[in-house]
């Protein structure tokens, strides 16, 4: 009978040491993931608006699904919006619209879903480069040949940015 039970005690031991051991790294290393986090969405949000100088995030009702989060520039110089979109897989952008009403910036935050060299093109520069200086009609801005899901659902993203940006300027300016 020892010979039974003698394992699973030892195995429920390990088990619980192991488990322990695994909540104290997550309790120490949590808040600095957490910071590093923030700061690297302080920096994305100050390259795609440049002129802005420090965020304030904006509560509105009825925005765009794809709008996962809204921040205005503390000068004025425009807004800062956050996208989930889908292509081929899941991505994550940022996108800055000045106060004029045209891209400052846009930056793919997260396309780890998309096909490598194929749907993650739209991280090159030059699919994004074409973004900038747009308005809401998004002129000239092309789909990436075999990329279109990827690139597609990116310019979606964007459309659902200004279409946030009318709501947010337009009650601001009111």
């Amino acid at each position: 009978m020892k010979k039974m039970i003698m394992p699973i005690v030892v195995l429920g031991l390990i088990c619980l040491v192991v488990t322990g051991a695994l909540a104290v790294t997550y309790q120490v290393t949590d808040p600095i993931i957490k910071a590093a986090e923030a700061a690297a969405n302080e920096a994305a949000r100050a390259e795609v608006l440049p002129e802005g100088s420090g965020f304030a995030a904006v509560e509105a009702d009825g925005l765009p699904e794809r709008v996962t989060a809204v921040y205005a520039a503390d000068n004025g110089a425009g807004y800062v919006f956050n996208l989930t979109t889908k292509g081929y897989g899941t991505m994550k952008l940022m996108v800055g619209i000045g106060a004029d009403g045209t891209i400052t910036g846009v930056k793919a935050m997260d396309v780890s879903g998309e096909t490598p060299g194929i749907g993650d093109a739209v991280t090159e520069e030059s699919f994004y480069g074409q973004f900038l200086g747009k308005d809401a009609a998004l002129e000239g801005v092309e789909t990436i040949s075999g990329a279109t899901y990827s690139s597609g659902g990116y310019i979606a993203a964007v459309q659902d940015a200004f279409t946030a940006f009318d709501m947010i300027a337009g009650k601001e300016g009111a």
